[in-house]
């Protein structure tokens, strides 16, 4: 399974605009800067932002973007959701419809678990949590305690 680009950029813009939030709104040609994604994307990926109320937006000369709710408030598992339409490890985990064998076969309840459980820690990671994380992409040791 791979996050879409999509996705990974909604979140990338969503914690720019969440450690930046002391500051006016950001205009997309910034947010461009600021995180590394071309212009065209970062407008067409605050649409579906904007509509489920993560993203607001101010126009004028002095308009920008700005994040619409707390960090606390925002999980990674909501924007795979608003993005990607969820996460699908096996399309039968998803829905009985794509599988004719989705009543006897025995691998569909591990690819389901193994779904739920991916859904649950993406569910535990908000904003606010990526904030303050000092060790970017270690999450999974500081989270567990273990170290690599």
């Amino acid at each position: 399974m791979r996050i879409s680009t999509t996705t990974h950029y909604a979140s990338r813009l969503l914690l720019d605009l969440a450690l930046n939030a002391h500051q006016a709104p950001i205009p997309a040609s910034r947010l461009s800067g600021n995180t590394g994604i071309p212009i065209k994307f970062v407008e067409k990926i605050i649409r579906p932002l904007k509509a489920a109320g993560m993203v607001k937006s101010v126009r004028g000369a002095l308009g920008g973007h700005y994040l619409g709710c707390r960090p606390e408030e925002v999980t990674l598992g909501s924007v795979v959701r608003l993005m990607d339409g969820g996460i699908r490890l096996a399309q039968c985990a998803a829905d009985d419809v794509n599988c004719n064998k989705c009543h006897d076969c025995r691998t569909r309840a591990v690819w389901r678990g193994v779904t739920e459980t991916l859904e649950r820690e993406l569910d535990s990671i908000t904003l606010a949590d990526m904030m303050g994380e000092s060790r970017p992409g270690c999450w999974h040791m500081r989270s567990t305690g273990t170290e690599g």
